[in-house]
């Protein structure tokens, strides 16, 4: 048990099955303990009076200066008056916690929280996401030790690949996350609260997405009325793209319409809140060409269980697929050359340069919404009648296919 060890005795001292001379000493404490299948490195210390013993690991992976190496710092731990075991174990249950608290394992906490408040799509895109765009990046650290610049780094490579609105919602839903673990004790600070979004994400110029210009609008309406008979498409299809050219709603809101959001008695259409891209409830006045788009409608979905107007095909009970209109235009022969979305600008260039109708009635009728919500309100009232012949002017410009 005496003496000093060598790289070369450590490695050549076999295995004794009668016991004897299993156990070297360095001296100082230190053991080299050999088993039968391998030889492991012990430290015996007295601590408050009491016989101790401690592993530094095994001959394999820890050399003989390594093991030296800890023998010293766990000496100097006892001069503090410390215990090397217990701080060990203390090391390593902060290293568990450190592991069960990083910014993956926090995220899918989150995650399985809010998943059912989602469409299990929605949900599952979202996890995979963060799994190819954040996780490689910071998944792996311990929430409470993120720093601002690494988040910044991690969105800054979602932006360089082009998707920069992508790489806006990713920065939001880490502040979200951030604050879940700062609400749940997992963390003190929230590591976001420094970050802007300016500071995060460059400026991009706004994308313009492809309209119709007013001269060739009338050659699209001839084709999309030829949509069943000609282009072989549903007639569902065709009346709901007939809708959103009459009421200049973004796409998704006309996906998503509710029979009970429709009044025909007042000939209205308040889309809720929840529903608005700006959160504010939109009345759309239809005009006597959406009523009888929409009547025709309620022969095809009218008696539906779940109150859509646009129900999908093969899924009652969720909305039409956002790939519907897109597929409209690519069958039409306007592929790259219109989007959905662009009949809100062709509609709005050409009310504006027709010159008869206030910019801001034409502006609330696309449910910009105002940044002062007092007058925001205001404005709603004061100008609903002048939007309802607005859009009965509009319902006979688009029946004409421009022709007044």
């Amino acid at each position: 048990m005496s003496g000093h060890l060598t790289n070369i005795a450590c490695k050549q001292a076999t295995y004794n099955p009668n016991g004897k001379g299993n156990k070297r000493s360095d001296g100082a404490g230190l053991i080299l303990h050999i088993k039968e299948k391998n030889k492991y490195w012990h430290f015996n210390y007295r601590f408050l009076g009491k016989q101790k013993t401690i592993s530094f690991g095994t001959l394999d992976n820890i050399s003989l200066a390594e093991a030296r190496e800890k023998r010293r710092l766990a000496k100097k731990q006892l001069e503090a008056g410390e215990d090397p075991a217990q701080a060990k174990k203390l090391k390593k249950m902060q290293l568990m916690i450190s592991h069960e608290n990083n910014f993956e394992a926090i995220t899918r906490k989150w995650h399985e929280q809010n998943k059912y408040s989602w469409n299990p799509k929605h949900a599952e895109m979202i996890l995979r996401r963060f799994e190819t765009k954040i996780f490689p990046s910071i998944g792996k650290r311990p929430i409470n030790e993120i720093q601002p610049l690494e988040l910044i780094v991690a969105v800054e490579k979602v932006q360089d690949n082009g998707n920069h609105d992508l790489a806006h919602r990713m920065l939001q839903m880490c502040r979200k996350i951030a604050k879940y673990a700062v609400v749940r004790g997992i963390c003190e600070k929230d590591f976001t609260i420094s970050i802007t979004t300016k500071e995060a994400l460059r400026r991009t110029k706004s994308k313009v997405r492809a309209y119709i210009s007013e001269k060739d609008l009338p050659e699209f309406l001839e084709k999309l009325d030829n949509y069943e008979l000609k282009y072989g498409g549903k007639r569902l299809t065709k009346l709901a793209f007939q809708l959103l050219i009459l009421t200049f709603v973004r796409s998704g809101e006309i996906r998503g319409a509710r029979w009970s959001e429709i009044d025909f008695n007042k000939a209205e259409w308040r889309i809720p809140a929840l529903r608005m891209k700006m959160k504010t409830e939109h009345v759309v006045p239809l005009s006597d060409q959406s009523i009888r788009i929409l009547k025709q409608i309620k022969e095809i979905t009218g008696n539906n269980d779940f109150d859509l107007v646009f129900p999908s095909m093969k899924e009652p009970n969720k909305i039409m697929s956002e790939n519907t209109f897109l597929r409209v235009i690519e069958v039409l022969g306007y592929k790259g050359k219109a989007t959905a979305h662009g009949f809100r600008s062709t509609a709005s260039t050409i009310l504006n340069e027709r010159g008869q109708y206030y910019p801001d009635v034409i502006e609330h009728q696309l449910a910009h919404t105002e940044r002062n919500q007092v007058r925001a309100a205001y404005n709603h009232a004061q100008y609903l009648s002048q939007r309802k012949e607005m859009m009965r002017w509009w319902g006979n410009y688009i029946e004409n296919k421009g022709d007044i």
